[in-house]
């Protein structure tokens, strides 16, 4: 993304943040998904203390562009997900805590949506518009299938 001879629409938007987790969600849209979806992941039942430390270590690297969005392992760069931003119907900052964020996608396979829910060291909405201009481009480009921001 650096080299200047690149297409401005091949523009990438890459940040390290944590991986709280994905949770299926019966509606597509609306911060209120978010909420619910991180509330699950925070609160789950069974959860010990073996699972929360395990849970520290999960930094990912975010990758953000106009095709989709990748969710890599931060050391090994695994791709753990891959989400077409045609699949995206939405992303939001939590209400009451803004470090944490996420977005939903439909699963390519199935008629399921996921909330992928991270959270930032920093507050997110330094993140914010770079998930917004990627999909403000997506869609006059027709690539994007959700509703805005």
């Amino acid at each position: 993304p650096s080299d200047s001879s690149e297409n401005e629409d091949d523009k990438e938007i890459s940040f390290t943040v944590k991986f709280l987790g994905r949770v299926q969600v019966l509606r597509s849209e609306g911060v209120q998904v978010l909420e619910e979806a991180a509330g699950d992941l925070k609160f789950k039942p069974g959860h010990d203390e073996a699972e929360k430390t395990k849970k520290k270590k999960n930094k990912v690297s975010l990758f953000v562009s106009v095709s989709g969005i990748d969710i890599l392992e931060h050391k090994t760069k695994f791709m753990l997900y891959t989400c077409p931003l045609s699949s995206i119907s939405s992303c939001a900052v939590h209400q009451a805590t803004p470090k944490i964020f996420g977005f939903v996608a439909k699963h390519p396979a199935s008629e399921m949506h996921h909330c992928y829910v991270f959270q930032s060291k920093k507050f997110v909405r330094i993140h914010l518009p770079g998930f917004s201009e990627v999909q403000e481009r997506a869609q006059t480009q027709g690539v994007y299938g959700g509703e805005s921001v």
